[in-house]
């Protein structure tokens, strides 16, 4: 049975990894389709979908280098995706969107202000970290991260490899963590604005890790009606560090709400050591029928709402 990945992030936000060298990873992985779902950017879509198209068209050619000694290589889909941090209730609630239309003029617009918005909380946030002792700008970081949407991921890098601090758990601790007195937090949008962003962008919403977030089953449970009419199509119940209790809960309450199941690894690269593309911690399988089944929802759903903004 084929495989699939959902929620994979690349260096155009805080993942290891170029888009290009995603793609050929994930053709060694035996994946038949991948989600780019960088944070808050989609940056890194077009050199995805290049790449593939160059892969794919190798293996037709049979082409191909001899990377794949254990399976026969297959045709591989890259989705157009990302990751919106959204704000709830005083949490940070995540919403994939997959199969987004990165050209829609909103959409771009509304990427935009947050591109901005990260740009302000950066730099109040490196002068925080000067002023406890650290040689850091906005700059220095973009120089050491060319090309990426810099996050507290990149902070924590930033501070290790300058020996500020001895680990990437210390940097949290010490400095970039919510509670400490360097923290700047960013304007953010809701989890329902973010479920309509996509919608009007042409793609599929997914609440994304909802065990992640720590809330009472009655706060989840109401989170997720609200979303639900609000258009969400999916939840991610197959993810890299679920129990099988915490998916087993996570398929009931998409069933309650008649959502898709969604599935993914969080893939970081090295930002996240033992978390694999594909299998996350080993024990991750998502088959290929939860992205048939969110195909085919996407049919349904997103012309429906498409109609009723005419």
């Amino acid at each position: 049975m084929n495989i699939v990945d959902l929620h994979v992030h690349s260096n155009k936000s805080d993942g290891s990894l170029t888009p290009t060298e995603l793609v050929w990873l994930a053709a060694q992985k035996g994946l038949s389709a991948f989600a780019l779902t960088d944070h808050d950017t989609t940056d890194g879509i077009a050199q995805a979908l290049e790449a593939a198209e160059e892969y794919n068209l190798r293996l037709l050619e049979n082409t191909l280098p001899p990377l794949f000694p254990d399976k026969k290589p297959l045709p591989l889909e890259v989705i157009p995706g990302i990751e919106f941090s959204t704000e709830y209730q005083g949490k940070d609630i995540h919403i994939v969107g997959l199969y987004i239309d990165c050209q829609a003029p909103l959409f771009r617009q509304q990427i935009q202000s947050f591109v901005n918005s990260r740009i302000t909380r950066n730099q109040k946030m490196c002068a925080n970290l000067n002023r406890a002792g650290i040689d850091i700008s906005y700059e220095k970081l973009l120089d050491a991260f060319p090309g990426s949407v810099i996050t507290r991921g990149h902070y924590s890098r930033y501070l290790l490899e300058h020996g500020y601090v001895n680990s990437l758990p210390e940097a949290f601790d010490r400095y970039l963590g919510d509670h400490t007195k360097y923290f700047v937090p960013r304007e953010k949008v809701t989890p329902v604005q973010a479920v309509e962003l996509i919608l009007k962008a042409g793609g599929l919403p997914i609440l994304a890790h909802p065990i992640l977030y720590h809330m009472s089953d009655a706060t989840l449970d109401q989170l997720t009606l609200e979303l639900k009419e609000a258009g969400l199509v999916g939840l991610e119940a197959i993810y890299s560090s679920y129990t099988a209790a915490e998916e087993r809960q996570m398929r009931a309450l998409a069933s309650k709400y008649g959502l898709c199941i969604s599935g993914g690894s969080d893939f970081h690269g090295s930002a996240k050591p033992n978390l694999e593309l594909a299998t996350g911690y080993g024990k991750l399988f998502i088959p290929e029928d939860i992205l048939t089944n969110l195909k085919a929802k996407r049919q349904t759903e997103t012309s429906a709402y498409s109609n009723t903004c005419h």
